[in-house]
């Protein structure tokens, strides 16, 4: 196995591991009708110019996601950055796309 199809392997364990409420999962799922990757994700990453598609992008999600979740989950009375669940959508919205992607990619056409 090649380290291009390692790294995949790895995110896609990642994404696996996954576990968020349904209601958030929905809404993002239902998001990424309206995902335009020029914009949307540049602007989810907080980048000047929108990342190439492919395992690095997909990590830097997943670490993004991660740190939303545990500010979802964190004691209501810690002091830090507020949980906002819309800023946790997008993000959402953003992985999956981008996981879609990567998937898309990875996928062999069916032979005639």
């Amino acid at each position: 196995m090649t380290c291009h199809s390692d790294s995949i392997l790895s995110v896609l364990s990642a994404l696996a591991t996954i576990r968020r409420p349904r209601l958030l999962l929905r809404t993002a799922r239902h998001g990424t009708a309206d995902y335009r990757r020029e914009t949307d994700l540049k602007r989810v990453l907080r980048l000047p110019a929108t990342p190439a598609p492919g395992a690095a992008t997909l990590h830097r999600l997943i670490d993004l996601e991660a740190q939303h979740d545990a500010m979802r989950t964190r004691p209501l009375d810690e002091v830090g950055n507020p949980w906002r669940a819309a800023r946790h959508v997008e993000i959402l919205i953003a992985l999956i796309a981008e996981a879609s992607l990567l998937a898309e990619a990875v996928t062999p056409l069916p032979r005639d």
